[in-house]
C-alpha cells in the first residue's frame, strides 16, 4: 500500500463555542427529547438534551446543504464545525420517510476525506455519536491503509452509510470497476482540513478524484472544512471549480491569541543565532510544572527527541507522565500517548506537527513553542491546541532559542493583531499526478479519452491543460514515451479496439495499487526490539553510519544498535551512557513572506515597546553602532574584509529558499564583472557572498546584482539545473509510476537503488527523449518548489526599487555573525563547529565592548 500521512490526531467533534463541555452518552441510549421528536425536529431535540443551541453558522451550513449546494466552511477548532457539515446529511436522512428494516441493503451516502489516516478513528467516533439518539440506523466505516481486510471489502461493496477515508484510499477505491455503482449513489463528500491538502500534490490527487465522483454522481454535494488562510476565496475555487457561486460559510470568530515569550533575564548570555534552546530548559520546566498538562512543540523530529531527552534528565515526577510524539514513532506508541492526553494522565508531551491538526484534547492547559515557527499560520494553529473553554483566549508560550528569534515572536504578535496570515497557493499541471490518475481510471473500468480530457480540465489544477500535454501524458501511460516504448514494464495501459483506454495485466494492476499516492519519503528502516516490539522508523542514511553497539536516543528511549536484517534495524534498550539523537533529512522550514515583512518592521524600530524587542535592544543598538539598521523598505548591504577575503552581506529577510537562489545569482553576476572565486551561505534573514579576490562594491554594482532583467536565464546559468532536476525527478518518477513499489513479501528497494533507478531513467530520457513531459516538470518544480521562483522574482523587484544602505563595518555584525557561522560549517577542521563559533563569538563580544 502506498504511504499515507501517519500522524494520529483527534477529530473536532466539539459543540458550538457557547456550549458546555461535551459528554458522550452511552451507545444505543436515546434521549427522551429526541425520542419524542420526529424528523428534523429530532436534531434540535438532540441539541437541547445536551444543553446546547445550534450556532447561526451551523444552521446556515445545514440550509445550504438541504438546498443542494456545495460549499466551504471556515471555522476554528472547537467551534462545532464537524456538526456544521455532518448535520446536513443527518437532517436530509431525518426528513425522509423511514424505510422498513427487514431486507434493507445499505448504500454509501457520505464520504468523509481526512488528510491523516490516523485521524480516521476519532472522526468516525464523532460521526457515530448522534446516530443512535436520532434513531438513524447508519453504519460509519473506515477505509485507510490501516483498515482490516474485512473493512476494505465492505467499503468496496458499499456496506457503510458513511465512510471515512484519505485521498490515497479514495483513489485506490477508484481502481476497482465494481465501486463505480457504489460511488454513483453518493450524496455528499466532506473534505476535512482542506487547507492542509490544497497546496500539495495530495490536493491535486484529490481534485482529480472528486472530478471522477462528480461524473459518477452529478448531484453530489461537496463541502470543505478549512482553518484560517490568506486565500480563502481561492481555496473555495480550487475545491469547487464546478460551483463558482458556492457559499463560503464563516464560523464563530477565532479566539484571541496571546503570545507570552520566555525572555532571559538581563545579563544572562543568550545565543545570537542557532542552538536548540536548551539554555531555556529551567524556565520551560517551571512553566510545565505550573499547570496540569502541556504540549511542547518543536519544529523538527530531531529537536523533539533532544528536548524530550533533556526534560527526562531533570523530570521531577513519574517518568510515564512525560511523553514524546512525532510521525516516525510507531502508531501504537503514538496512540498510547494520545490516550494518555485524553485521560489526563500526562503532564507534558513533546511533539512536532504530528499533533498540529484537528486536535481537541480538553485536558491540555498550555502550549509551548520552541523556536520560531517560521510562519504565522503555524503559530496560530498550535496556539489553538489548548484551553478549549468558552470565551477563553488561545495562549501560547514562545521559547526563543536565540536573540534574533525574540524579534520573530514580536513580529508574529503584530501580524496576528492586524490579521496578517499566509496564503497557500494551489499547484497546477502536476502531470505526474495526472499520469497516476489516468492509470487509476484505466484500471477502474477504463476511460474514453475525450470524456476524460473534459473531466480533468474541470479541475482547478488542470484547467489550463492543453492538447499537446494531454496527448503526451496519454502516450506516457501507454508506452512510457518514445524512449521507453521498448520496455514492457512501462507499457501499463492499452488502447482497446473500441478506442477506450484500459488495463488488464494483473501484475501491472498490483504494482499500480501499491504505488498510489503522492507522499514520497526517503528510504526508511523499521526499528524494532530484538524480541519484536516496534518503535517506529528512521532514515536509511542514519542507520548506515552505525556499527553494532552504537547508542542513540529514539522514541524517548536510549537504544543500542544490534544489526540490520530484512530492512529492519534491531535494537535493545539500555540505560545511561552518552547518546546522540536521530537526525532526519527533512527540509528546513523557510521564513514566510508575511513573517519576513513583519520582521523588517521590527528591525526598523517599530513596536519598540514589545517585551521581546526591549530584550533584544542591546543587539539592535550594537548593530546600529558598528553598521546600520535598515528601515522597513531599505536594503542593508555590508561589505567587509577579513583574512584577505571580501565578504558581502545582504539582508532581504525573504527566507532561505529565496536567499539560496539570490546567492547563486549574485555569484554569477559578480563573476561577469571580474574573474574570481565565490562561495555563499544563507539564512532566513540574509545571505553572504565571499570573494577570494576583493573588488570594488558601490551602488552601481548593487544595481547590477539586483536587476530582475534576465532573471530566468541567469538562474539557468548560475545553477546546476541538470543535477537539481535529476534529484527532483526521483519524486516525479515515483508518483508517475516509473519506479517499482515494494511488493508484498519482498525486501523493499533501498534509497540508493531508487536513486540509481530514477537517475538511469532520467539519463535515458535526457538523451533519447529530451522533450518528455516529466523532464519539463522536474525543471519546473525546481523553480517553483525549491527556489520559490515567483517569490524570488518579487523579492528581487522589491530590492531593485528600494533604497540601498551600503555599510562598511570593521568587523562582523550581530546580523552578519550567524551567516558567517553558517559558512564555516562546510570548512574542514578537526575542531567541533560549535566550539569554533562560540570562540569567535567571545572574541567579537570583547571587541564590540571595547568599541
Amino acid at each position: 500500500m502506498a504511504p499515507e500521512a501517519d500522524a494520529r490526531v483527534a477529530a473536532d467533534p466539539a459543540p458550538p463555542s457557547a456550549a458546555p463541555a461535551r459528554t458522550t452518552p452511552a451507545r444505543g441510549r436515546r434521549s427522551h427529547a429526541a425520542a419524542d421528536a420526529q424528523g428534523p425536529e429530532a436534531f434540535d431535540a438532540w441539541f437541547e438534551a445536551r444543553g446546547w443551541s445550534p450556532a447561526p453558522f451551523q444552521r446556515e451550513a445545514w440550509a445550504h446543504y438541504l438546498a443542494g449546494r456545495s460549499g466551504l466552511l471556515h471555522a476554528p477548532t472547537g467551534s462545532g464545525k464537524t456538526l456544521a457539515v455532518w448535520g446536513g446529511p443527518l437532517l436530509s436522512a431525518l426528513a425522509q420517510p423511514p424505510a422498513p428494516r427487514a431486507g434493507v441493503l445499505r448504500r454509501l451516502r457520505v464520504l468523509w476525506i481526512t488528510p491523516l489516516k490516523a485521524l480516521a478513528e476519532d472522526t468516525a467516533r464523532a460521526l457515530r455519536d448522534p446516530l443512535a439518539d436520532l434513531g438513524l440506523d447508519w453504519q460509519v466505516g473506515i477505509r485507510t491503509g490501516d483498515a482490516s481486510a474485512r473493512d476494505r471489502k465492505a467499503a468496496r461493496e458499499g456496506r457503510f452509510d458513511a465512510l471515512v477515508t484519505t485521498p490515497e484510499s479514495l483513489s485506490l477505491l477508484l481502481t476497482y470497476a465494481d465501486t463505480a455503482p457504489v460511488l454513483a449513489g453518493l450524496e455528499a463528500v466532506i473534505v476535512d482540513e482542506w487547507h492542509e491538502l490544497m497546496a500539495s500534490k495530495r490536493g491535486v490527487l484529490l481534485e482529480l478524484a472528486l472530478a471522477r465522483l462528480r461524473a459518477l454522481a452529478p448531484r453530489l454535494r461537496i463541502w470543505g472544512l478549512s482553518a484560517t488562510l490568506g486565500n480563502l476565496d481561492e481555496a473555495r475555487r480550487v475545491l469547487l471549480p464546478h460551483a463558482p457561486d458556492a457559499p463560503l460559510v464563516h464560523g464563530v470568530a477565532a479566539r484571541e491569541t496571546v503570545i507570552d515569550t520566555l525572555i532571559p533575564p538581563p545579563g544572562e548570555r543568550f545565543p545570537w543565532a542557532g542552538h536548540l534552546g536548551l539554555a531555556q530548559l529551567p524556565r520551560v520546566l517551571e512553566r510545565i510544572l505550573g499547570v496540569r498538562t502541556s504540549l511542547l512543540f518543536t519544529n523538527t523530529r530531531s529537536q523533539a527527541e533532544l528536548w524530550h531527552q533533556a526534560l527526562a534528565a531533570v523530570w521531577p515526577e513519574a517518568p510515564e507522565t512525560l511523553a514524546l510524539h512525532h510521525g516516525s514513532i510507531d502508531a501504537a506508541l503514538r496512540h498510547a500517548v494520545e490516550d494518555g492526553l485524553r485521560a489526563g494522565a500526562l503532564r507534558c508531551v513533546v511533539a512536532t506537527s504530528s499533533l498540529d491538526l484537528g486536535v481537541d484534547f480538553p485536558t491540555v492547559d498550555q502550549v509551548l513553542q520552541v523556536g520560531s515557527p517560521r510562519g504565522i499560520a503555524r503559530l496560530l494553529q498550535r496556539a489553538g491546541r489548548a484551553g478549549h473553554r468558552p470565551g477563553a483566549a488561545g495562549r501560547i508560550v514562545c521559547v526563543p532559542t536565540n536573540t534574533l528569534e525574540l524579534l520573530e515572536f514580536a513580529a508574529a504578535r503584530h501580524a496576528l493583531t492586524v490579521g496578517r496570515i499566509e496564503a497557500r497557493p494551489p499547484l497546477r499541471l502536476s502531470l505526474d499526478v495526472l499520469a497516476q490518475h489516468l492509470v487509476t481510471l484505466a484500471l477502474g473500468g477504463g476511460f474514453e479519452a475525450e470524456a476524460a480530457y473534459a473531466e480533468v480540465r474541470g479541475t482547478h489544477a488542470f484547467a489550463a491543460l492543453g492538447r499537446r500535454h494531454w496527448q503526451a501524458v496519454l502516450d506516457f501511460v501507454v508506452q512510457g514515451g518514445a524512449a521507453l516504448s521498448n520496455y514492457p514494464d512501462f507499457a501499463r495501459v492499452v488502447r482497446t479496439d473500441d478506442g477506450r483506454y484500459a488495463m488488464s495485466d494483473r501484475r501491472q494492476a498490483l504494482r499500480h495499487r501499491l504505488s498510489i499516492g503522492t507522499i514520497v519519503s526517503d528510504g526508511t528502516l523499521q526499528v524494532r526490539y530484538l524480541k519484536g516490539g516496534a518503535l517506529g522508523s528512521v532514515e536509511e542514511a542514519f542507520i548506515a553510519r552505525m556499527t553494532p553497539g552504537t547508542r542513540f536516543a529514539f522514541a524517548g528511549r536510549t537504544l543500542e544498535f544490534v544489526r540490520i536484517r530484512d530492512m529492519t534495524a534491531y535494537v535493545r534498550r539500555v540505560e545511561g551512557g552518552r547518546v546522540g539523537a536521530v537526525r532526519w533529512m527533512g527540509a528546513k522550514m523557510p521564513l514566510s513572506s508575511e513573517l519576513g515583512a513583519e520582521l523588517r518592521r521590527i528591525v526598523a524600530g517599530h513596536d519598540a515597546d514589545a517585551p521581546e524587542v526591549a530584550a533584544a535592544r542591546p543587539i539592535l543598538d550594537l548593530q546600529a553602532r558598528i553598521s546600520a539598521l535598515p528601515d522597513t523598505d531599505t536594503l542593508l548591504v555590508e561589505s567587509l574584509t577579513a583574512r584577505g577575503e571580501q565578504q558581502l552581506f545582504l539582508y532581504p529577510f525573504a527566507g532561505r529558499h529565496v536567499h539560496e537562489g539570490l546567492g547563486a545569482l549574485f555569484a554569477l553576476r559578480l563573476a561577469r564583472m571580474q574573474a574570481n572565486t565565490f562561495s555563499f551561505a544563507v539564512s532566513d534573514y540574509g545571505l553572504v557572498v565571499a570573494l577570494a579576490r576583493p573588488m570594488p562594491v558601490d551602488d552601481a554594482t548593487l544595481a547590477v546584482l539586483l536587476t530582475p532583467d534576465g532573471l530566468l536565464d541567469d538562474l539557468h546559468a548560475s545553477l546546476n539545473m541538470g543535477e537539481l532536476a535529476r534529484r527532483q525527478f526521483r519524486e516525479i518518477a515515483r508518483v508517475a509510476g516509473l519506479l517499482p513499489p515494494s511488493l508484498p513479501g519482498r525486501t523493499p528497494p533501498s534509497l540508493r537503488a531508487l536513486q540509481a533507478s530514477s537517475g538511469l531513467i532520467y539519463d535515458v530520457l535526457r538523451q533519447h527523449d529530451p522533450g518528455h513531459v516529466l523532464l519539463d516538470q522536474a525543471e519546473r518544480e525546481v523553480f517553483e518548489a525549491q527556489l520559490e521562483f515567483r517569490r524570488l522574482r518579487a523579492t528581487l523587484e522589491r530590492l531593485h526599487g528600494a533604497p540601498r544602505l551600503l555599510a562598511r563595518p570593521q568587523s562582523l555584525t550581530p546580523l552578519g555573525f550567524p551567516l558567517w557561522a553558517e559558512r564555516i560549517r562546510g570548512n574542514l577542521s578537526n575542531e567541533d563547529w560549535r566550539t569554533r563559533v562560540e570562540r569567535a563569538a567571545e572574541r567579537l563580544e570583547a571587541r564590540w565592548s571595547r568599541g
